[in-house]
Protein backbone atom coordinates (compact mmCIF):
# COMPACT_ATOMS: atom_id res chain seq x y z
CA UNK A 1 0.00 0.00 0.00
CA UNK A 2 1.67 3.32 -0.83
CA UNK A 3 1.81 6.37 1.88
CA UNK A 4 -1.02 8.26 -0.41
CA UNK A 5 -3.46 5.60 1.03
CA UNK A 6 -2.14 4.85 4.52
CA UNK A 7 -1.79 8.60 5.24
CA UNK A 8 -5.69 9.10 5.48
CA UNK A 9 -6.40 5.54 7.14
CA UNK A 10 -4.13 6.86 10.25
CA UNK A 11 -5.67 9.96 10.24
CA UNK A 12 -9.19 8.23 10.92
CA UNK A 13 -7.81 6.26 13.20
CA UNK A 14 -6.04 9.37 14.89
CA UNK A 15 -9.40 11.28 14.71
CA UNK A 16 -11.46 8.07 16.24
CA UNK A 17 -9.10 7.67 19.23
CA UNK A 18 -9.34 11.32 19.97
CA UNK A 19 -13.24 11.07 19.89
CA UNK A 20 -12.72 8.23 22.21
CA UNK A 21 -10.40 9.18 24.46
CA UNK A 22 -12.96 12.22 24.90
CA UNK A 23 -16.30 10.56 25.33
CA UNK A 24 -14.38 8.02 27.65
CA UNK A 25 -13.65 10.74 30.09
CA UNK A 26 -16.39 12.88 29.50
CA UNK A 27 -18.71 9.13 30.61
CA UNK A 28 -16.42 8.81 32.98
CA UNK A 29 -16.96 12.66 34.66
CA UNK A 30 -20.71 11.66 34.52
CA UNK A 31 -20.48 8.88 36.68
CA UNK A 32 -21.52 6.13 34.27
CA UNK A 33 -19.49 3.61 34.75
CA UNK A 34 -19.97 4.16 38.80
CA UNK A 35 -22.41 1.39 40.58
CA UNK A 36 -25.51 3.51 42.28
CA UNK A 37 -27.96 2.62 44.78
CA UNK A 38 -31.07 3.82 43.71
CA UNK A 39 -33.39 5.37 46.36
CA UNK A 40 -36.74 7.88 46.18
CA UNK A 41 -37.14 10.94 48.03
CA UNK A 42 -41.31 12.17 48.34
CA UNK A 43 -42.09 16.28 48.80
CA UNK A 44 -44.91 17.98 48.38
CA UNK A 45 -42.31 20.45 45.87
CA UNK A 46 -38.56 19.82 44.45
CA UNK A 47 -38.33 23.52 44.27
CA UNK A 48 -37.91 25.75 41.20
CA UNK A 49 -33.77 25.19 41.10
CA UNK A 50 -33.67 21.31 41.29
CA UNK A 51 -32.46 19.87 38.26
CA UNK A 52 -31.07 16.74 37.56
CA UNK A 53 -27.74 15.65 38.38
CA UNK A 54 -27.86 18.33 42.13
CA UNK A 55 -25.94 16.61 44.30
CA UNK A 56 -26.72 14.84 47.87
CA UNK A 57 -24.70 15.33 50.76
CA UNK A 58 -24.32 13.95 53.90
CA UNK A 59 -22.75 16.32 56.33
CA UNK A 60 -21.98 18.46 53.50
CA UNK A 61 -20.31 15.22 52.25
CA UNK A 62 -21.10 14.31 48.44
CA UNK A 63 -22.73 10.55 48.84
CA UNK A 64 -24.56 10.50 45.63
CA UNK A 65 -26.64 12.60 43.12
CA UNK A 66 -30.33 13.38 41.61
CA UNK A 67 -31.00 11.15 38.74
CA UNK A 68 -34.34 12.00 37.75
CA UNK A 69 -37.33 14.50 39.27
CA UNK A 70 -40.92 13.09 38.71
CA UNK A 71 -44.04 14.38 38.94
CA UNK A 72 -46.45 12.38 40.35
CA UNK A 73 -50.46 12.45 39.94
CA UNK A 74 -51.30 13.97 43.00
CA UNK A 75 -49.16 16.93 42.83
CA UNK A 76 -46.00 15.92 44.89
CA UNK A 77 -42.71 15.18 43.48
CA UNK A 78 -40.19 12.16 43.41
CA UNK A 79 -36.87 12.72 43.42
CA UNK A 80 -34.86 9.19 42.11
CA UNK A 81 -31.09 9.42 43.86
CA UNK A 82 -28.11 7.31 43.06
CA UNK A 83 -26.27 6.94 46.15
CA UNK A 84 -22.66 6.13 46.05
CA UNK A 85 -22.46 2.35 47.17
CA UNK A 86 -18.84 2.63 49.23
CA UNK A 87 -20.77 5.07 51.07
CA UNK A 88 -24.16 3.97 51.91
CA UNK A 89 -23.12 2.11 55.14
CA UNK A 90 -22.53 5.57 56.55
CA UNK A 91 -26.62 6.26 55.98
CA UNK A 92 -28.96 5.09 58.13
CA UNK A 93 -32.37 4.02 57.23
CA UNK A 94 -34.00 6.12 59.48
CA UNK A 95 -31.79 9.11 57.75
CA UNK A 96 -33.73 12.95 57.72
CA UNK A 97 -34.16 14.54 54.23
CA UNK A 98 -34.55 18.00 53.62
CA UNK A 99 -34.22 20.23 50.38
CA UNK A 100 -32.19 23.07 50.56
CA UNK A 101 -30.16 25.68 48.87
CA UNK A 102 -26.45 27.40 49.43
CA UNK A 103 -28.31 30.21 49.00
CA UNK A 104 -31.11 32.26 48.33
CA UNK A 105 -30.96 32.52 44.50
CA UNK A 106 -28.54 29.38 44.80
CA UNK A 107 -29.51 25.89 42.90
CA UNK A 108 -30.76 23.45 45.47
CA UNK A 109 -29.25 19.99 46.63
CA UNK A 110 -30.92 17.11 48.44
CA UNK A 111 -29.46 17.39 52.08
CA UNK A 112 -29.60 13.98 54.20
CA UNK A 113 -29.66 14.81 57.90
CA UNK A 114 -28.91 11.95 60.87
CA UNK A 115 -32.20 11.36 63.12
CA UNK A 116 -31.09 11.91 67.02
CA UNK A 117 -31.36 8.15 67.15
CA UNK A 118 -29.79 6.65 64.02
CA UNK A 119 -30.65 2.70 63.35
CA UNK A 120 -28.21 0.28 62.91
CA UNK A 121 -29.64 -0.99 59.26
CA UNK A 122 -27.92 1.16 56.54
CA UNK A 123 -30.46 2.63 53.63
CA UNK A 124 -31.38 0.10 51.35
CA UNK A 125 -31.75 -0.16 47.52
CA UNK A 126 -35.24 1.42 46.63
CA UNK A 127 -36.20 2.63 50.05
CA UNK A 128 -38.62 5.48 49.32
CA UNK A 129 -37.62 8.58 51.96
CA UNK A 130 -39.96 11.62 52.77
CA UNK A 131 -38.52 14.54 52.45
CA UNK A 132 -39.15 17.30 56.12
CA UNK A 133 -38.47 20.54 54.71
CA UNK A 134 -38.11 22.18 51.48
CA UNK A 135 -36.36 25.50 51.48
CA UNK A 136 -38.32 28.84 49.94
CA UNK A 137 -37.08 30.62 47.15
CA UNK A 138 -36.71 34.13 47.02
CA UNK A 139 -39.00 34.60 44.15
CA UNK A 140 -41.87 32.51 45.79
CA UNK A 141 -41.33 34.80 48.88
CA UNK A 142 -41.81 37.84 46.33
CA UNK A 143 -44.79 36.03 44.71
CA UNK A 144 -46.72 35.88 48.27
CA UNK A 145 -45.80 39.62 48.50
CA UNK A 146 -47.11 40.62 45.46
CA UNK A 147 -50.27 38.60 46.01
CA UNK A 148 -50.48 40.55 49.61
CA UNK A 149 -50.21 43.75 47.61
CA UNK A 150 -52.65 43.05 45.64
CA UNK A 151 -55.33 43.34 47.78
CA UNK A 152 -54.02 46.16 49.67
CA UNK A 153 -55.82 50.01 48.75
CA UNK A 154 -53.26 52.23 47.89
CA UNK A 155 -54.59 54.79 49.24
CA UNK A 156 -55.75 53.07 52.52
CA UNK A 157 -51.96 52.40 53.25
CA UNK A 158 -51.23 55.59 52.92
CA UNK A 159 -53.46 56.93 55.71
CA UNK A 160 -52.10 53.95 58.13
CA UNK A 161 -48.69 54.66 57.59
CA UNK A 162 -49.23 58.00 58.09
CA UNK A 163 -51.16 58.00 60.93
CA UNK A 164 -48.13 55.77 62.60
CA UNK A 165 -45.92 58.68 61.93
CA UNK A 166 -47.53 60.89 63.57
CA UNK A 167 -48.42 58.83 66.29
CA UNK A 168 -44.75 58.01 66.85
CA UNK A 169 -43.26 61.46 65.74
CA UNK A 170 -41.49 63.42 68.57
CA UNK A 171 -41.78 60.28 71.17
CA UNK A 172 -38.95 58.35 70.27
CA UNK A 173 -37.35 58.94 73.83
CA UNK A 174 -40.76 57.13 75.37
CA UNK A 175 -40.40 54.09 73.26
CA UNK A 176 -37.06 53.84 73.57
CA UNK A 177 -37.81 53.82 77.08
CA UNK A 178 -40.26 51.19 76.55
CA UNK A 179 -38.22 49.06 74.84
CA UNK A 180 -35.46 49.58 77.57
CA UNK A 181 -38.22 48.92 80.17
CA UNK A 182 -39.54 45.53 78.21
CA UNK A 183 -35.43 44.29 77.44
CA UNK A 184 -35.43 44.57 81.35
CA UNK A 185 -38.81 42.85 82.23
CA UNK A 186 -37.81 40.60 79.80
CA UNK A 187 -34.20 39.79 81.67
CA UNK A 188 -36.43 39.38 85.13
CA UNK A 189 -38.85 36.76 83.46
CA UNK A 190 -35.83 34.78 81.25
CA UNK A 191 -34.68 32.65 84.71
CA UNK A 192 -38.22 31.58 85.25
CA UNK A 193 -39.01 30.38 81.91
CA UNK A 194 -38.67 26.69 83.01
CA UNK A 195 -41.34 27.28 85.49
CA UNK A 196 -43.32 28.95 83.60
CA UNK A 197 -42.71 26.75 80.61
CA UNK A 198 -43.93 23.76 83.32
CA UNK A 199 -47.11 26.26 83.82
CA UNK A 200 -47.96 26.28 80.77
CA UNK A 201 -47.78 23.12 79.84
CA UNK A 202 -49.84 21.74 83.03
CA UNK A 203 -52.63 24.94 82.42
CA UNK A 204 -54.76 22.70 79.80
CA UNK A 205 -55.04 19.82 82.66
CA UNK A 206 -56.15 22.44 85.38
CA UNK A 207 -58.53 24.49 83.36
CA UNK A 208 -60.23 21.17 81.86
CA UNK A 209 -60.56 20.26 85.44
CA UNK A 210 -61.99 23.61 85.99
CA UNK A 211 -64.22 23.47 83.15
CA UNK A 212 -65.73 19.94 84.27
CA UNK A 213 -66.71 21.38 87.78
CA UNK A 214 -67.83 24.84 86.43
CA UNK A 215 -71.21 23.97 87.07
CA UNK A 216 -70.61 23.13 90.85
CA UNK A 217 -68.38 26.60 90.80
CA UNK A 218 -71.77 28.48 89.50
CA UNK A 219 -73.65 26.61 92.36
CA UNK A 220 -71.67 27.37 94.98
CA UNK A 221 -71.14 30.99 93.64
CA UNK A 222 -74.98 31.49 93.32
CA UNK A 223 -74.81 29.83 97.31
CA UNK A 224 -72.43 31.81 98.62
CA UNK A 225 -74.47 34.98 97.22
CA UNK A 226 -77.46 33.72 98.70
CA UNK A 227 -75.88 32.99 101.87
CA UNK A 228 -74.25 36.56 101.65
CA UNK A 229 -78.15 38.27 101.10
CA UNK A 230 -79.47 36.39 104.20
CA UNK A 231 -76.31 37.66 106.33
CA UNK A 232 -77.57 41.17 105.18
CA UNK A 233 -81.08 40.86 105.52
CA UNK A 234 -80.67 39.22 109.18
CA UNK A 235 -77.48 41.27 110.44
CA UNK A 236 -79.76 42.95 113.34
CA UNK A 237 -80.56 39.12 114.35
CA UNK A 238 -76.79 38.31 113.82
CA UNK A 239 -75.51 41.22 115.74
CA UNK A 240 -78.67 40.26 118.87
CA UNK A 241 -76.91 36.76 118.45
CA UNK A 242 -73.21 37.60 119.12
CA UNK A 243 -74.03 39.85 121.84
CA UNK A 244 -76.11 37.30 123.17
CA UNK A 245 -73.08 34.76 123.19
CA UNK A 246 -70.76 37.08 124.54
CA UNK A 247 -73.42 37.11 127.57
CA UNK A 248 -73.49 33.24 127.71
CA UNK A 249 -69.48 33.44 127.88
CA UNK A 250 -69.05 35.67 130.60
CA UNK A 251 -71.62 33.53 132.49
CA UNK A 252 -69.31 30.19 131.68
CA UNK A 253 -66.62 32.15 132.84
CA UNK A 254 -68.02 32.77 136.07
CA UNK A 255 -69.02 29.19 136.31
CA UNK A 256 -66.12 27.57 135.78
CA UNK A 257 -64.13 30.21 137.74
CA UNK A 258 -66.13 29.57 141.16
CA UNK A 259 -66.65 25.59 140.36
CA UNK A 260 -63.63 24.54 138.48
CA UNK A 261 -61.87 22.87 141.46
CA UNK A 262 -65.15 20.63 141.97
CA UNK A 263 -65.50 19.81 138.62
CA UNK A 264 -61.70 18.65 138.08
CA UNK A 265 -62.15 16.99 141.00
CA UNK A 266 -65.35 14.63 140.26
CA UNK A 267 -63.82 14.35 136.44
CA UNK A 268 -60.29 12.40 138.70
CA UNK A 269 -63.22 10.88 140.54
CA UNK A 270 -64.52 9.34 137.45
CA UNK A 271 -61.24 8.38 135.73
CA UNK A 272 -61.20 4.72 137.26
CA UNK A 273 -64.58 3.69 136.02
CA UNK A 274 -64.47 5.15 132.62
CA UNK A 275 -61.12 3.40 132.35
CA UNK A 276 -63.25 0.17 133.34
CA UNK A 277 -65.62 1.27 131.36
CA UNK A 278 -63.47 1.69 128.59
CA UNK A 279 -61.80 -1.59 128.88
CA UNK A 280 -65.28 -3.88 128.88
CA UNK A 281 -66.82 -2.00 126.15
CA UNK A 282 -67.00 -5.27 123.56
CA UNK A 283 -68.45 -7.18 126.56
CA UNK A 284 -70.95 -4.13 127.31
CA UNK A 285 -71.71 -3.54 124.08
CA UNK A 286 -72.37 -7.72 123.24
CA UNK A 287 -74.51 -7.61 126.24
CA UNK A 288 -76.74 -5.41 125.51
CA UNK A 289 -77.08 -6.26 121.65
CA UNK A 290 -78.14 -9.25 123.07
CA UNK A 291 -80.80 -7.84 125.57
CA UNK A 292 -81.77 -6.07 122.74
CA UNK A 293 -82.66 -9.05 120.57
CA UNK A 294 -84.30 -10.56 123.57
CA UNK A 295 -86.93 -8.11 123.89
CA UNK A 296 -87.15 -7.79 120.01
CA UNK A 297 -88.25 -11.36 120.73
CA UNK A 298 -90.25 -10.90 123.60
CA UNK A 299 -92.23 -8.31 121.34
CA UNK A 300 -92.48 -11.06 118.68
CA UNK A 301 -94.13 -13.39 121.01
CA UNK A 302 -96.16 -11.51 123.36
CA UNK A 303 -97.32 -13.63 126.35
CA UNK A 304 -99.29 -13.09 129.53
CA UNK A 305 -96.97 -15.50 131.81
CA UNK A 306 -94.11 -13.51 133.59
CA UNK A 307 -90.97 -14.55 133.09
CA UNK A 308 -88.94 -15.26 129.76
CA UNK A 309 -89.18 -17.44 127.02
CA UNK A 310 -86.45 -20.16 126.84
CA UNK A 311 -86.00 -23.11 124.62
CA UNK A 312 -84.40 -25.59 126.38
CA UNK A 313 -83.24 -29.18 125.38
CA UNK A 314 -80.59 -31.95 125.72
CA UNK A 315 -77.11 -32.10 124.65
CA UNK A 316 -74.70 -34.74 124.43
CA UNK A 317 -72.78 -35.28 127.04
CA UNK A 318 -69.07 -34.60 127.73
CA UNK A 319 -66.00 -36.80 129.53
CA UNK A 320 -65.95 -36.80 133.27
CA UNK A 321 -63.56 -35.50 135.29
CA UNK A 322 -59.56 -36.81 135.51
CA UNK A 323 -57.08 -36.18 137.47
CA UNK A 324 -54.38 -34.40 137.17
CA UNK A 325 -55.65 -33.21 133.64
CA UNK A 326 -58.40 -31.69 134.42
CA UNK A 327 -57.34 -30.19 137.77
CA UNK A 328 -58.28 -26.30 137.45
CA UNK A 329 -55.51 -23.15 137.34
CA UNK A 330 -55.66 -19.33 136.53
CA UNK A 331 -54.02 -18.99 132.94
CA UNK A 332 -56.57 -17.65 130.90
CA UNK A 333 -55.30 -14.55 128.90
CA UNK A 334 -57.05 -12.08 126.72
CA UNK A 335 -59.47 -9.19 127.18
CA UNK A 336 -63.17 -8.92 127.69
CA UNK A 337 -64.78 -9.74 124.00
CA UNK A 338 -68.25 -10.08 123.03
CA UNK A 339 -69.47 -13.96 123.07
CA UNK A 340 -71.26 -13.17 119.68
CA UNK A 341 -74.41 -12.42 120.98
CA UNK A 342 -77.57 -12.40 120.37
CA UNK A 343 -77.02 -16.30 118.77
CA UNK A 344 -79.92 -16.62 116.31
CA UNK A 345 -82.29 -19.39 115.86
CA UNK A 346 -80.87 -22.44 115.07
CA UNK A 347 -77.04 -21.11 115.69
CA UNK A 348 -74.33 -22.47 117.83
CA UNK A 349 -72.05 -20.10 119.73
CA UNK A 350 -68.43 -21.32 118.90
CA UNK A 351 -66.69 -22.51 122.39
CA UNK A 352 -63.35 -20.51 124.01
CA UNK A 353 -60.69 -22.64 124.59
CA UNK A 354 -58.89 -21.09 127.16
CA UNK A 355 -55.86 -22.68 130.15
CA UNK A 356 -58.02 -23.07 132.49
CA UNK A 357 -57.58 -27.00 132.92
CA UNK A 358 -61.22 -27.45 131.45
CA UNK A 359 -61.88 -28.31 127.83
CA UNK A 360 -64.85 -30.43 127.66
CA UNK A 361 -64.35 -31.12 124.02
CA UNK A 362 -60.71 -31.73 124.07
CA UNK A 363 -61.20 -35.88 123.84
CA UNK A 364 -64.17 -35.31 120.82
CA UNK A 365 -66.44 -37.22 123.12
CA UNK A 366 -69.70 -35.89 121.76
CA UNK A 367 -71.56 -38.79 121.79
CA UNK A 368 -73.82 -41.37 124.29
CA UNK A 369 -71.43 -42.16 127.02
CA UNK A 370 -71.32 -44.61 129.49
CA UNK A 371 -71.18 -43.38 133.11
CA UNK A 372 -68.84 -46.15 134.42
CA UNK A 373 -67.76 -44.17 137.09
CA UNK A 374 -70.90 -43.76 138.76
CA UNK A 375 -71.42 -48.00 137.42
CA UNK A 376 -68.76 -48.53 140.22
CA UNK A 377 -70.03 -46.53 142.81
CA UNK A 378 -73.45 -48.12 142.75
CA UNK A 379 -71.43 -51.73 143.33
CA UNK A 380 -68.68 -50.78 145.33
CA UNK A 381 -69.79 -48.00 147.16
CA UNK A 382 -67.80 -44.47 147.73
CA UNK A 383 -64.35 -44.77 146.94
CA UNK A 384 -62.18 -43.07 149.64
CA UNK A 385 -58.93 -40.93 148.18
CA UNK A 386 -58.80 -38.47 145.24
CA UNK A 387 -60.80 -38.26 142.38
CA UNK A 388 -58.93 -40.49 140.24
CA UNK A 389 -59.70 -41.99 136.06
CA UNK A 390 -62.43 -44.32 135.36
CA UNK A 391 -59.32 -46.73 134.70
CA UNK A 392 -58.03 -45.83 138.39
CA UNK A 393 -61.16 -46.70 140.31
CA UNK A 394 -60.49 -49.66 142.78
CA UNK A 395 -56.51 -48.93 142.63
CA UNK A 396 -55.21 -48.06 145.85
CA UNK A 397 -55.42 -44.41 146.60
Amino acid sequence: MSNLAVRPLVGLVAVITVLGIVAFAVTMFRGDFTRSVPVTVLSQRAGLVMDPEAKVKLLGVPVGKVESIEQLADGNAALHLSIDPAKLDTIPANVRVDIAATTVFGAKFVQLALPPDPSPQPIAAGQVLDAEHVTVEANTVFEQLTQVLDHIDPVKLNQTLGAISRAISGRGKQIGQSLSDLNAMLATLDPAMPALSHDLAAAPKVLNTYADAADDLLSTATNATKLSKTLVDEKSNLDALLVSVIGLSDTGNDFLAGNGGPLADMLRVLLPTTSLTDAYHPALNCGLLGMLDLANVAEAFPTTAAGIQVSVNFTWGHDRYRFPSDLPKVAASGGPRCEVLPVRYQQKPPYVVTDTGVNPFKRGNQGWLLNSAGLKEVLFGPIDGPPRNSAQIGQPG
